[in-house]
């Protein structure tokens, strides 16, 4: 049997002491899990304003070499920040004031499809009600739909309240970090102090990317799935366009979620004729599939270094911790976990094992290369002669 003389250290090293410090190491992380979801109303904005503040810090740090004041790059800025969010907000005032207008020939086909469930499942409908008195006396659903009316209200209201708390944080992030590389140097040693350094910048570097990019194929899908729609004449296709463009930050789910929504409204508008819900679901799979598996590879590349398997774990992880919010930051949030994990060394084993494949190349000594190289050509002459027989 194959010996591996260029076995790293790391392994060879791995005893009762180490494992008893993952043992700790998780009952902390179980524990840190808690702490943030209880604190989800403080904690999230801070987190939300951090990453922000990487993306803008480039737009702040051009401003500057044009001569413009750090105070007046942020207030402008922050400024675009407001106005665009703005602009977002009216055009949702407006679509939302349009979809109540529409809800009457809504509720017309709302009867139609129920009518047809009915008559379907044997269940009772009388046609001389409303739609929603139908479904209120099958599914008694009264006062969960009171509740969800109060739940949306004081959602809108904590979300103001938080976008307030996000706005000011990045404020004063983008006032500190310009000294932040000279406080880091004061405050620790040289070793400390460089590692520090070194975990910021590639944070700063792969997150700001991530975003960044993410941000412009987001914007690509809404805008082209508001073409399509809009193309097929489906109503409201602008704020179908706005929800494709939120929910792509979310991988895998988000581009199921738009696609299931856009066609199931399209069932609802054009039913009973089946051709448009064709075409939207088309448009909905052909620009996903563009945009996700042709497009965004090609830009983002294996930077992010995550195992697919671990996007989907970390897309449940912060979404049970914080929700819609954590959905979108998941991935954002675990690779500043790896990258954290990458540079302390009794923690590489994580960075290890929740990386891709073509990630692992870079951990691996050259004994251990040799040792997979060797296994693989083993295995390959062991299938050989059962292929000849």
């Amino acid at each position: 049997m194959y010996h591996n003389p260029g076995m790293s250290d790391r392994f060879k090293k791995f005893n009762s002491g180490r494992a008893n410090f993952f043992l700790v190491a998780f009952i902390a992380l179980v524990l840190a899990g808690a702490v943030l979801k209880i604190t989800a109303t403080v904690v999230l904005p801070f987190i939300i304003a951090i990453l922000l503040a990487f993306i803008l810090d480039p737009l702040v740090r051009a401003l500057e070499k044009v001569y413009i004041p750090r105070v007046v790059a942020i207030v402008i800025v922050i400024a675009g920040i407001g106005l665009g969010l703005y602009i977002a907000g009216l055009i949702l005032f407006s679509s939302g004031k349009t979809i109540l207008s529409q809800y009457p020939r809504y509720e017309k086909r709302f009867l139609e499809i129920y009518s047809w469930i009915a008559g379907l499942f044997g269940l009772p409908y009388d046609e001389h009600r409303t739609f929603i008195d139908n479904l209120w006396g099958q599914l008694g659903v009264r006062n969960q739909i009171r509740n969800y009316t109060f739940s949306i209200t004081n959602g809108f209201i904590d979300f103001l309240k938080s976008l307030v708390m996000v706005l000011l944080f990045i404020v004063f992030l983008l006032l500190e970090s310009a000294h932040l590389e000279e406080k880091v140097a004061i405050a620790f040693e040289h070793r400390f102090s460089g590692r520090i350094k070194s975990i910021v910048e590639a944070v700063v570097l792969q997150v700001s990317r991530y975003l960044t990019i993410k941000f412009f194929i987001s914007l690509g899908t809404g805008i082209f799935v508001a073409l399509g729609l809009a193309l097929l004449k489906v109503d409201f296709w602008l704020i179908w366009g706005v929800i494709s463009f939120i929910l792509n930050f979310i991988p895998t789910i988000g581009s199921i979620a738009a696609s299931t929504g856009v066609t199931l409204f399209s069932l609802l508008q054009f039913w009973p004729h089946g051709w448009p819900v064709v075409g939207a679901f088309l448009v909905m799979l052909l620009v996903n599939f563009v945009v996700g598996n042709i497009l965004e590879p090609q830009i983002q590349g294996e930077n992010l270094g995550l195992s697919p398997f671990i996007v989907l774990v970390s897309l449940l992880a912060w979404g049970w911790l914080w929700g819609f919010a954590g959905l979108v930051l998941a991935v954002p949030m675990t690779v500043i976990v790896k990258i954290i994990c990458e540079h302390v060394p009794i923690l590489e084993p994580v960075a290890i094992l929740i990386g891709s494949y073509k990630d692992l190349q870079k951990y691996k000594t050259p004994g251990q290369k040799l040792l997979v190289k060797v296994q693989v050509d083993e295995h390959k002459f062991q299938e050989e002669p059962a292929q000849h027989d």
